[in-house]
């Protein structure tokens, strides 16, 4: 490699080094993003908006085949509005970001940028609802959400996010309940199926579900650095908001009855959380499934004559069957190749003269660096199944990190060791909000979700000796 190419892989700090620095240098030497104007923005680059793209069509599909509907809901409220869900209002207060001028005039009323819509939703659906011939009302829109966060980080925390977010009313408890767990489920098969993340998945303790809920459903993943990743939630809201807002049905027997309410979010969120399961000092390792581009060709001596029509002829045969690109620019080879490793590209195509002569290519991948000498009359089916085959790679990969870095603990000495190690804790806990308050303040680690499988590890709380209630999975995060 040149010295042009080792410095252009240099601009990377090592994680073993600096693992926010490596995130940093990544998102930003790959141009998925830039720094907005203002604290805690960022503008999302064409290379980031095309991921976020395959991201959002792939998760959209799935909301509709689950019989949800998109609209838009406008991104302003008054502070009336806020102030009618007393724990909603103090959950959000400090992410608030309020206009109270337009031009010089002063506001009769301050207005906010919404930091979620439960409360427009709210709203809309008492004035929609009557029957219980309405219900349910399954709805979904794409948007984007202000909260003006104090330590930001592109992806993982900025003041303003894009996100979907799901609100539907019910007849029944029950119904809304299974509404919840079901797109709970959706998420978790998107984020393994299409990002190859392996999900725990389990419901949040009271000091950490959503302000205004009855309970909170999580997704949770582990980063390369052993923290955790809440990567999607799942509301079951009951009546709270119903009550509030005044949602009411005439039932089958002509009784006037309450909604019961679900809500539910994925934000460009994943999008850092999916560089921190799979990337590498190099820059980017995408998922196939999501990367603007699957393959990218790069013709080796492209001066001589015949190559670029060859490797042009290539990118139109493979375009029926993966996400192809050319790089025909002046750059040296080994340039482009550091190039496409930084921003991920799951295979590299290489063709030159001598490979015309043979009838093949090489194809290089990016998870494992292996390359393959490839017949022309072999590639498309190649093609195929090396993307599916660097998926399985990389979730093998992310599966076995997420099992060796999850670890049972029983004693509170033992705990406040394992923490510094990083990954997931396993470990019993009484239940009482205290005892959980206790386990933060003293170890900085919180607790990410009571999953759905629970298993016996003790009779009594890690932390208080108390009798244990829940097993619960334990980690610092993002």
């Amino acid at each position: 490699m040149s010295k042009k190419n080792k410095a252009f892989v240099k601009e990377i700090t090592a994680m073993e080094d600096d693992f926010p620095q490596w995130y940093t240098d990544v998102v930003l030497k790959s141009e998925l993003v830039d720094y907005g104007t203002v604290r805690g923005t960022m503008i999302i680059r064409p290379y980031g908006y095309a991921l976020w793209e395959n991201i959002k069509n792939d998760m959209d599909r799935r909301i509709k085949e689950t019989g949800h509907e998109n609209l838009y809901m406008p991104m302003f409220m008054t502070e009336s509005q806020l102030q009618k869900e007393k724990d909603h209002v103090e959950g959000f207060a400090p992410e608030v970001a309020w206009i109270t001028h337009v031009g010089e005039d002063k506001l009769d009323e301050r207005l906010l940028i919404r930091p979620t819509s439960e409360v427009v939703f709210g709203e809309h659906f008492a004035k929609i609802i009557q029957s219980h011939r309405d219900l349910p009302k399954l709805y979904n829109q794409w948007a984007n959400v202000v909260r003006w966060e104090k330590t930001t980080r592109p992806f993982l925390r900025t003041s303003e996010f894009l996100w979907q977010e799901g609100h539907t009313a019910h007849a029944t408890a029950e119904e809304a309940q299974e509404e919840t767990l079901k797109m709970l489920d959706v998420y978790a098969d998107f984020c393994e199926e299409m990002l190859a993340i392996p999900m725990v998945k389990g419901r949040k303790t009271e000091k950490e579900k959503f302000s205004g809920a009855v309970a909170t459903y999580t997704i949770e993943s582990l980063m390369h650095d052993g923290k955790a990743l809440q990567s999607g939630t799942s509301h079951y809201l009951g009546e709270n908001f119903a009550k509030v807002f005044g949602i009411t049905f005439q039932d089958k027997d002509g009784k006037e009855q309450y909604v019961n309410q679900t809500s539910w979010g994925l934000s460009t969120r994943i999008v850092g959380g999916m560089i921190m399961v799979h990337s590498d000092n190099r820059g980017l390792v995408l998922p196939p499934k999501v990367a603007p581009t699957q393959v990218i060709v790069v013709p080796i001596a492209q001066h001589k004559e015949g190559v670029l029509d060859f490797a042009d002829g290539l990118v139109k045969q493979l375009g029926e069957i993966a996400r192809v690109k050319i790089d025909a620019s002046d750059k040296m080879p080994g340039w482009k190749f550091n190039e496409y490793e930084m921003k991920g590209v799951p295979i590299r195509l290489e063709v030159g003269p001598k490979d015309i002569e043979k009838g093949q290519v090489v194809l290089a991948r990016r998870d494992t660096g292996e390359k393959t000498f490839v017949e022309l009359a072999q590639l498309e089916g190649m093609i195929t199944q090396m993307l599916a085959d660097i998926h399985d790679n990389l979730l093998n990969k992310a599966q076995q990190h997420l099992a060796e870095s999850t670890t049972v603990v029983t004693e509170w000495s033992t705990f406040k060791e394992q923490v510094e190690k990083g990954g997931f804790i396993k470990a019993m806990w009484c239940g009482e909000r205290e005892c959980e308050e206790n386990i933060k303040e003293e170890t900085t680690v919180t607790s990410r979700c009571m999953p759905f499988e629970q298993e016996h590890l003790s009779d009594t709380c890690v932390c208080c000796g108390k009798k244990a209630e829940h097993m619960v999975y334990w980690a610092r995060a993002y």
